[in-house]
């Protein structure tokens, strides 16, 4: 099937009914959370992948995997981290006197600086894809990358050298560190439109590398544990400048300096690509422009060759169909399509995902922070918590890569109501094992949370897509992410509550948790149901008004008379078949 084929009938599929912007597929979809569709001014242009010689392609991706590895989510691995900062005495000087006399592992205010430095870092990775998303649309993604790996070497030389500043470097060493994830993470997405027929692998490989990237301070706790602790911080960061360096270089040597082109402007590549030109009348030598047509079709052959064979040779109709059975699945697709985004963050749509997304950032990056606490005060055994705690800095990468090709078939052949169910009966499921001061509930917490993870920041991006389009995506999931990232600064209020009120008990604050989160999701469950049934309502009744007008067999200019047609007059007048509705 040729390009033109392939566009024509993916035109012939294309859902584009519900209220969704003219000629959307030909246009690019933006990382800008506060840009628009429209072509902005300074705005860095796109390269075809068919343009970049297919082994520098697989060396980008191979290197930008890689780099994700041991950069992008790395400050997630504090849980592992956390108990070489304790040996290593950080923040120890904020104890009293008692604590100190009483041999505490950790003390109150100690407790509270570290995990405030995490929530710092964790706010921030949220809030900065604002600005990431802007660079990238204006700068491309060399500069991104640049931006990221410069952040990660001023996070780890504070770190290396924060004994021997007169500040508190590590909680900005740390939050530098947060902030280069982002950069470098963000700006590799659109390395998946490298190999468009692959972009899905591509996509899983660097969300894998991701969530892998947090067992790098595991490998370095279990490194510093078995030197007896001569590998301290400040050995560890400095070799760890070695990342951002690699990372600067591959970016000046390898990396693209401006953004690959999407499904949508390749096609639209072709067909711009035009054979008779304005300027043709004013040539009067017919031979000249026959020669320059010529030449101009034979350039658009050949482009329109090499997007077909990046494309691959899928059949266009079948594909369209595909596309449209996973947007019906769901059962939202379009639900606010066409809508301004100040117009989306007004409904409860957005309020409620909002509301959820909130309370579960909030209760996931809490557990990663008090872990080992929490733990040690429900077995009140603190061998028995690091051992837990082990545990889960394993499977914490482990469970994001493992689940990683489990969640894209779950989104595409399920409905939005299923996914969100699973997340709220799930997330109830962890936080009633939370509570229970049995080994076997720990396990079976950590188990849950690791696969429940990723999949609860993947559903909550897919609803976006599907409900509020990609036309404001940017907009609209940047600022459920961001506002779920400053709310995280809750944190240090539920640190404190546990603490003094409860006396270091974490189950009264997990029960607060829960049964908010269980309010808002069964609330939000309830709502996407109703209108999930409402659209199924409506686009039933949208085909029926549009059903085709099919001419019956027999009808030969005679008067068809029928019990269940009532009476037509002929003359090539057709019968409308269709749900109540009559010619």
């Amino acid at each position: 099937m040729s390009l033109s084929q392939r566009v024509t009938a993916m035109e012939e599929h294309e859902p584009w009914s519900r209220e969704a912007s003219p000629d959307s597929r030909h246009r690019k979809m933006s990382f800008n959370p506060v840009g628009t569709w429209t072509e902005q001014t300074g705005e860095e242009p796109t390269i075809g992948a068919f343009e970049v010689p297919q082994w520098k392609r697989l060396l980008q991706v191979s290197l930008a995997v890689i780099y994700c590895l041991f950069a992008a989510g790395v400050v997630f691995g504090y849980a592992a981290i956390k108990p070489v900062l304790l040996e290593e005495g950080i923040y120890r000087d904020r104890c009293t006197k008692e604590e100190l006399d009483n041999n505490v592992i950790v003390c109150y205010e100690q407790e509270l600086r570290l995990n405030l430095m995490f929530t710092i870092a964790a706010v921030s990775t949220n809030v900065v894809a604002l600005p990431v998303g802007t660079i990238l649309d204006r700068f491309g993604p060399r500069v991104c990358g640049i931006i990221g790996a410069t952040s990660i070497t001023i996070g780890a030389l504070l770190f290396a050298f924060a004994k021997e500043l007169p500040v508190d470097a590590y909680i900005p060493g740390y939050l530098f560190m947060a902030l280069g994830g982002p950069f470098i993470f963000i700006s590799s997405f659109q390395l998946s439109n490298t190999f468009p027929r692959y972009s899905g692998l591509i996509l899983a490989l660097l969300t894998g590398a991701f969530d892998t990237s947090s067992a790098i301070f595991l490998i370095y706790r279990l490194l510093y544990q078995a030197t007896d602790k001569e590998f301290t911080l400040k050995k560890f960061f400095l070799i760890y400048l070695i990342v951002p360096a690699f990372i600067f270089t591959v970016q000046v040597l390898f990396m693209p300096s401006v953004s690959y082109k999407t499904v949508g402007e390749l096609v639209t590549q072709a067909e711009e690509e035009t054979v008779i030109h304005d300027s043709d009348d004013d040539i009067e030598d017919a031979a000249t422009v026959q020669r320059l047509q010529d030449s101009r079709r034979a350039h658009r052959d050949s482009i329109v060759s090499e997007i077909t064979s990046l494309l691959g040779t899928k059949d266009g109709a079948k594909q369209a169909k595909e596309e449209e059975s996973k947007k019906n699945i769901s059962g939202v697709w379009g639900a606010l399509h066409g809508r301004t985004a100040a117009q989306q963050i007004r409904t409860p749509w957005f309020i409620l995902i909002t509301l959820f997304t909130v309370l579960q950032m909030t209760r996931i990056n809490y557990f990663v922070a008090t872990i080992r606490t929490q733990y040690t005060y429900l077995f009140h055994n603190y061998d028995k918590a690091v051992e837990i705690n082990n545990f889960f800095d394993v499977a914490l990468p482990v469970g994001g890569v493992l689940s990683v090709p489990f969640i894209g078939l779950l989104l595409d052949n399920t409905s939005t109501t299923f996914t969100l169910s699973m997340l709220v009966t799930v997330a109830t499921a962890i936080g009633i094992l939370g509570v229970i001061p049995e080994t076997w509930a720990a396990y079976m917490n950590i188990a849950l949370f690791v696969l429940y993870r990723p999949l609860y920041y993947t559903a909550v991006s897919d609803y976006s897509a599907k409900v509020f389009g990609f036309a404001t995506f940017g907009k609209v999931y940047g600022l459920i992410i961001c506002l779920s990232g400053i709310f995280n600064f809750s944190q240090s209020a539920l640190d404190a509550l546990t603490h003094k009120t409860f006396h270091n008990d974490p189950v009264p604050v997990n029960v607060i948790l829960l049964g908010l989160a269980l309010l808002v999701g069964i609330a939000l469950v309830a709502f996407v149901w109703r209108r999930s049934h409402k659209i199924l309502r409506d686009n039933i009744e949208e085909e029926a008004e549009g059903a085709r007008e099919v001419l019956m067999p027999g009808v030969d200019g005679e008067e068809v008379r029928g019990k269940d047609y009532g009476a037509i007059n002929g003359g090539g007048m057709g019968v409308r078949v269709g749900r109540g509705v009559e010619s």
